[in-house]
């Protein structure tokens, strides 16, 4: 199979992202002829229709959506090479660029900071690029196996599988408490409050177990505004300890037992960049703060 070239890469991520391939042919400044061309040509490279042609435009074929992804990993490989070639960073020199990182909110708020603070101070040229997922389906991981990010910042063994092929390690295991307006003389009988990432495995069974826990009445789009509205005492949640970091004064919280549910936190990367230094060093520093040993997922 003759191999494609990194313009031919490009265009292909370029028609995926703007929607066709005259749009593909403005933002790379190609004719629209050309960039048709060069589509037909990857197609017969690949042995695989890449797009479904339309008057509205193109759509990615699922091959044309796994053809993307490698795209985005090599395109982006190609880029941490000349960065690492350049820092040497065998030798520990500065790193320098840009390092991709997807998180859900939680952990964008409490674990990268300090992190990347550390990061940027040892290594002044990194410039950290930080993407707030849903950890819904693929979630944050998602974003490192379609070549979005280069390391993701996500929960491990949930109910929804990571995407295969990543190398992933554990970070810190943070435990669920019940939180309440602080004062309520019967918190239990409070509306329960909840949100829709909170919906996992790692709740379920104990979810399932407590009699005095009733269905959620209120549905918010985020831990962030579970806690604003319990703090305005609106009702009870069951939040895990980073969602619970900031929480105001007005609120208490509650330990909710040995048999409380837990939830693990770590780090996705594809095997190719969770080799480079950038990431290696992120990880070493997230580290700081929890343990765990790289596992294949």
């Amino acid at each position: 199979m003759a191999e494609l070239t990194p313009a031919e890469l490009r265009i292909l991520l370029s028609v995926r992202d703007e929607g066709g391939f005259t749009a593909a042919g403005t933002a790379l400044g190609l004719t629209q002829s050309a960039v048709s061309h060069a589509v037909r040509g990857m197609e017969r490279k690949l042995g695989a229709v890449l797009f479904d042609r339309a008057r509205t435009g193109a759509v990615p074929t699922p091959a044309g959506e796994r053809a993307a992804g490698h795209a985005r990993r090599i395109l982006r490989l190609y880029e941490v090479m000349a960065a690492e070639v350049r820092a040497d960073g065998a030798t520990g020199a500065a790193l320098s660029g840009p390092l991709r990182v997807a998180a859900f909110r939680s952990a964008a708020l409490h674990l990268l900071p300090d992190a990347l603070e550390r990061l940027t101070r040892r290594h002044p040229g990194l410039v950290p690029e930080v993407r707030v997922v849903r950890d819904i389906g693929p979630g944050p991981a998602g974003e490192a196996a379609d070549g979005r990010a280069d390391l993701a910042i996500a929960t491990l063994g949930g109910s929804t599988p990571l995407p295969a092929g990543l190398i992933t390690g554990d970070l810190l295991e943070e435990p669920y408490a019940l939180v309440h307006p602080r004062g309520h003389p019967a918190p239990r009988t409070l509306p329960l409050v909840d949100w829709q990432e909170n919906c996992s495995s790692y709740t379920a069974a104990w979810w399932s177990a407590q009699g005095w826990l009733p269905p959620a009445t209120v549905t918010a789009e985020d831990d962030g505004t579970v806690l604003a509205l319990v703090a305005q005492g609106r009702g009870m949640a069951v939040m895990p300890e980073l969602s619970l970091r900031d929480a105001p004064p007005s609120v208490e919280t509650v330990d909710l037992g040995p048999d409380r549910p837990t939830r693990r936190i770590g780090y996705a990367a594809t095997p190719e960049l969770a080799r480079t230094a950038g990431v290696r060093a992120l990880v070493r520093e997230l580290r700081a703060a929890g343990v765990g040993r790289p596992s294949r997922g």
